[in-house]
């Protein structure tokens, strides 16, 4: 996922109330589903290693278990394209993570570290192939070795996995945002955006979200064919985007037309040129027929008339084979035309 497109969907998922409905609508575990979602809070998600690479802004909940602050960390990560190494990745930023709240200082009582869910978010095209465990990057070995080979899997939300009429019976908003990656038509779109307006009724704050990262995604959607303006909230996305779909038809329409009229004239050119030729093949061979037989009834019965050479020049393709097959038979002139 490009800079621009991570940093729209981090966008996203810095609302609370898009992180609770990733947990509720996404991820099938009861004792999760029990936690009180309205004490989510957003974490620091920079993290700084010994040798001072940085790893800035992860996207880090954490949430209370039972009515008591005993942290449990949601580390999510979003992917556009398959990435082979993404179980290294994950123990990576869970060790950074553990690491960081050592040094803060937030860890559990008697030193314990609080539990960590990491999740990838994918929404690439291509089926999901890599390993969500380390361990299966690693071949097994016998012995002693084997007890010391790392353990460390992430949750996987494969957006494609869910089709459009089952998100569209969600009343959630990570499902709105699947169906937003998934529209058949631009029609489509600007319905989900009425549909996501109303069901948000009075937060500007989330209206104000969506509005940014629908912008930007489609934008990459389009390829960046379609520039659209900053928003600030839904209506103003919808109005723009209205705008520029209808202006796009507009062109695409004016583009058809005039492809259109240039295809009929080479059409027309093209089948002109056919007809040429197939007509002066006919005729061609109109003129060989009736030369063929002026020359036989030369001939037969000597130097033909003027006004019969003029009448053979003139006659019909059936015509010439009908006197044709006469001149055998016929004893004069006469009989060949007249019989």
């Amino acid at each position: 996922m490009n800079h621009e497109d991570d940093a729209s969907y981090k966008t996203l998922f810095a609302a609370p109330e898009v992180v609770r409905d990733l947990i509720l609508g996404f991820i099938p575990d009861t004792w999760l589903h029990r936690l009180d979602y309205r004490t989510l809070e957003r974490v620091s998600g920079s993290y700084i290693t010994d040798d001072l690479r940085d790893r800035a802004d992860d996207i880090v909940w954490r949430v209370k278990v039972d009515g008591e602050w005993v942290y449990l960390y949601l580390l999510i990560e979003f992917q556009s394209t398959v990435d082979a190494w993404m179980a290294v990745r994950i123990m990576t930023y869970v060790g950074l993570l553990y690491q960081d709240l050592i040094r803060q200082k937030q860890v559990l009582p008697k030193r314990r570290l609080p539990p960590v869910l990491p999740i990838v978010l994918y929404n690439g095209d291509r089926k999901w192939t890599a390993k969500t465990n380390i361990a299966d990057l690693i071949p097994k070995v016998p012995g002693l070795v084997a007890q010391y080979l790392p353990q460390m899997e992430y949750l996987l939300i494969d957006e494609h996995r869910y089709p459009v009429a089952e998100l569209a019976k969600m009343q959630n908003l990570v499902a709105a945002a699947m169906r937003f990656e998934r529209p058949d038509r631009a029609v489509s779109l600007i319905e989900l955006i009425d549909l996501l307006n109303d069901w948000l009724g009075e937060n500007p704050e989330l209206k104000r979200i969506f509005a940014i990262w629908i912008r930007a995604m489609v934008q990459r959607h389009s390829q960046n064919r379609l520039v659209l303006p900053k928003v600030r909230d839904l209506q103003e996305l919808k109005m723009t985007l209205t705008d520029r779909f209808e202006t796009w038809a507009r062109e695409y329409e004016q583009q058809g037309i005039e492809k259109g009229i240039e295809k009929g004239i080479e059409k027309g050119i093209e089948k002109g040129i056919e007809k040429g030729i197939e007509k002066g093949i006919e005729k061609g061979i109109e003129k060989g027929e009736a030369l063929l037989l002026q020359r036989l009834l030369a001939r037969r019965f000597g130097p033909l008339p003027s006004e019969l050479v003029a009448r053979i020049g003139s006659a019909t393709t059936e015509q010439l084979e009908q006197w044709g097959d006469r001149i055998l038979d016929a004893a004069s002139l006469d009989e060949v035309f007249h019989a």
